[in-house]
């Protein structure tokens, strides 16, 4: 019994030291990096094609 209460307290001390919002808020700012750089270098992609279909 003393080890049951022992993991739940130790549980409800991680619980309440890591608020799931500042977790989730970390993801999306990982997140919305790694988008801004996808959208980035999608664009350079298109451009590099375009320049090179119009070149003559």
């Amino acid at each position: 019994m003393q080890k049951k209460l022992t993991r739940l307290l130790m549980l409800f001390i991680v619980l309440i030291s890591f608020s799931s919002c500042s977790i989730i808020e970390g993801i999306f700012k990982a997140g919305m990096g790694v988008g801004i750089f996808i959208v980035i270098a999608v664009i350079a992609v298109i451009v590099f094609i375009i320049s090179k279909v119009f070149r003559k």
